[in-house]
């Protein structure tokens, strides 16, 4: 089995396996397949996606065929976002899924993604489960529109169970995460980040869904990403809009 970089030549191999692990994994009709197939796996969708240097597409080439893939990209503050795992639904009693995991954390981890992020629709069962044994939490949920119909997207991460982690700025600076306070987001939370390694002085928040720091507050103590969109609600209300 190789794990190796995905190539022009593999856009036929990737939408088949895409195609058919969908059709074993979710519980969408055959239009929402196909409509999800032209639109994240198109031939043109895929030549653009194999020359952005921001995104990482990796193949299971077993023996000269594909029968996997993952699509991934570094994102935000040090965090690689894996946004599809497909397995050929034949080739899933052995160890593929798990190697491709692997070496796409690593593979995110030397671009500078150490933290992982991991996407999969709720009513994939097995795709939970599977972020569950790698050692994943889910932080979040999300949209996603496939066909015209809403489905939600379950957002799995990394999660520092104690404890600070420092942030470098690239002009020198450095904040600190705090992994033991954060705050409700409406997609995933907010962690607390202090200037200061003792906790003393608020600098802002790190989004836990994207990554991001975000170091604005209005006046009414409302927080928003400016990536993802996460929002934790204001914590109280102006009497003007009562």
């Amino acid at each position: 089995m190789e794990l190796r970089q995905a190539t022009l030549a593999d856009r036929p191999a990737i939408r088949d396996v895409a195609r058919r692990s969908l059709q074993a994994s979710y519980s969408l009709d055959a239009s929402a397949i196909t409509a999800a197939i032209e639109e994240w796996y198109d031939e043109n969708r895929l030549q653009d996606l194999l020359s952005d240097e921001e995104s990482l597409v990796l193949v299971a080439d077993d023996d000269g065929q594909v029968v996997a893939f993952s699509e991934s990209r570094v994102t935000g503050e040090e965090t690689g976002e894996l946004l599809w795992l497909h397995v050929d639904p034949d080739h899933r009693s052995g160890q593929i899924g798990q190697q491709l995991f692997e070496e796409t954390r690593h593979r995110l981890a030397d671009a500078g993604g150490k933290h992982i992020h991991g996407r999969v629709l709720a009513d994939n069962t097995g795709g939970n489960a599977f972020y569950q044994r790698q050692g994943l939490t889910k932080v979040g949920e999300e949209e996603v529109d496939i066909a015209g119909t809403a489905y939600v997207e379950n957002v799995y991460a990394q999660v520092e169970e104690t404890g600070t982690e420092p942030i470098e700025f690239d002009d020198g600076r450095t904040v600190y995460v705090d992994h033991e306070n954060q705050e409700t987001g409406s997609v995933a939370p907010f962690h607390v980040v202090y200037t200061d390694e003792a906790g003393e002085d608020i600098f802002g928040y790190w989004c836990s869904n994207c990554g991001h720091l975000a170091n604005a507050m209005d006046a009414m103590g409302r927080i928003q990403c400016d990536e993802c969109g996460n929002a934790r609600k204001p914590t109280r209300w102006d009497a003007a809009y009562l």
